[in-house]
């Protein structure tokens, strides 16, 4: 019988981690603390810690979470938390956030096995690779109805739970098999004002967890769920690239072409905030006749919206988002809270802001994600910016000094002490060479227990 693809992933993803791909690990890890930290005090993440304070007391972390949970239960909060302000990592060609899904199943993991630093970074590193595997698989006919992060997301997780837990490699098998079965996430949500987004990274890790913790149990599952008949590819994939699956075998792990997020909005309205910031030195807003920005196609489907009425809105709003740069300069979380959507002055330029599909932009997506914007003034002067790679791709990266500044940032924004936070990146940066978890397991119950007294607003 010929191998089935579940099967010859588990062998791809048998090579050794290298230490500088740990490395680069460690500083996802600080991006997702500090993005789900962020996101415990906004209103979904309020209810996913509401959900906690009524679950039955475990031993694992939960951000912001005065009690412990079960290892399924954290994977399912922790999940949760990470991308409700749109500022987590995301990956191009994949179209997913493997972050907020990846990073709490293997931590629920890690905890309860008491494994060490080196092996719950593996297991954040392989749990990349194949959640991004399956996205750059999944075809644009998949994304088009779909959200890749939560139908892709069970394939990571399962996959670096499997890691911590030593899983065989049929047992590996049978977890990627019964997280397919799991896969869900229509974009419905993307059209209504709701907490969808969250829950489909929130069931995403935990669906993972759930498939792998089992599978070691000896629960089977189906082996040819990506490419047999009635399966994944054949329900949910109707122009499948299931040879992208395996593609570049030998190559660098896939966490190195994830991208990490400077500004809190959804990433397709990335290369017009860079092209606004340009801008913007040279720009007199009240001199502004009209405003033409040119990007790919997705970035208009999901973020042309010229009147934002609520802040999920304005963060898929390149309009809101090109607006607030040129009045405000550098984007914070403030500009896309309700206060800065009323404000006269951004309602003005929003109104003047079109956005349109450009061909060059959009046969260089997803590869390349890309924005001009053009700006026309009363007295016929027009200026252009272009940007070719948004802020924070592998092409235009962020340094490391970056990355830490904006997880350091987003805590200091909710209070955490000045003291904890950087014990938190030294625990963090050291979990390469950490024989055991406990120094940044107690660094995060101290954070958690920060959070949840109220000592931050």
């Amino acid at each position: 019988m010929t191998s089935s693809l579940t099967r010859s992933l588990t062998e791809v993803l048998s090579k050794p981690v290298e230490r500088a791909t740990r490395e680069r690990a460690a500083l996802h890890v600080i991006d997702w603390i500090g993005c789900a930290v962020i996101g415990a005090g906004q209103s979904a993440g309020k209810i996913f810690l509401k959900r906690a304070a009524t679950q039955p007391s475990g031993s694992i972390t939960v951000i912001g979470s005065f009690g412990l949970a079960s290892p399924e239960e954290a994977a399912f909060l922790n999940g949760g938390l990470g991308s409700i302000l749109e500022m987590d990592d995301v990956h191009r060609t994949a179209i997913l956030h493997p972050g907020p899904v990846i990073i709490p199943a293997a931590l629920a993991a890690a905890q309860a096995s008491q494994t060490c630093g080196l092996k719950f970074l593996d297991a954040i590193v392989k749990g990349y690779d194949a959640d991004i595997r399956l996205g750059e698989s999944v075809g644009d006919g998949h994304y088009a109805k779909w959200h890749n992060t939560s139908t892709c997301g069970p394939f990571g997780s399962a996959f670096a739970v499997g890691e911590v837990l030593g899983l065989t490699s049929d047992q590996r098998v049978w977890a990627l098999g019964n997280a397919g079965t799991q896969a869900s996430g229509p974009w419905r949500c993307r059209h209504e004002a709701v907490m969808t987004k969250q829950l489909h990274t929130a069931r995403a890790a935990q669906s993972g967890y759930l498939a792998a913790s089992l599978a070691a149990d000896g629960f089977s599952g189906a082996e040819f769920i990506l490419e047999g008949e009635q399966g994944f590819y054949d329900a949910m994939c109707p122009n499948a690239k299931a040879h992208c699956l395996l593609s570049d075998k030998t190559g660098p792990w896939k966490i190195w072409e994830t991208s990490f997020k400077p500004w809190p909005a959804c990433r397709h309205a990335h290369p017009a905030i860079d092209a606004a910031l340009v801008l913007k030195k040279n720009s007199n807003i009240e001199n502004i006749r009209a405003i033409e920005v040119e990007t790919f196609r997705d970035a208009k489907i999901f973020c042309d919206r010229q009147k934002p009425v609520t802040s999920h809105e304005a963060k898929f709003s390149i309009q809101h988002a090109v607006a607030v740069c040129l009045t405000e300069g550098l984007p914070t979380l403030e500009h896309f809270e309700l206060k800065s959507i009323k404000r006269p002055k951004i309602a003005r330029l929003r109104d003047v802001i079109s956005v349109k599909v450009s061909d060059h932009f959009n046969s260089a997506y997803p590869e390349h994600f890309g924005a001009s914007i053009t700006i026309y003034t009363k007295g016929g002067i027009r200026e252009t910016a272009t940007i070719r790679d948004a802020l924070g791709d592998p092409e235009n990266p962020l340094s490391s000094g970056k990355i830490i500044k904006k997880a350091r940032n987003l805590m200091c924004t909710v209070g955490i002490s000045d003291n904890l936070i950087e014990r938190i990146v030294s625990e963090t940066l050291a979990l390469p060479n950490a024989s055991s978890l406990a120094n940044f397991s107690s660094s995060l119950d101290m954070l958690r227990l920060q959070l949840d007294k109220g000592t931050c607003p």
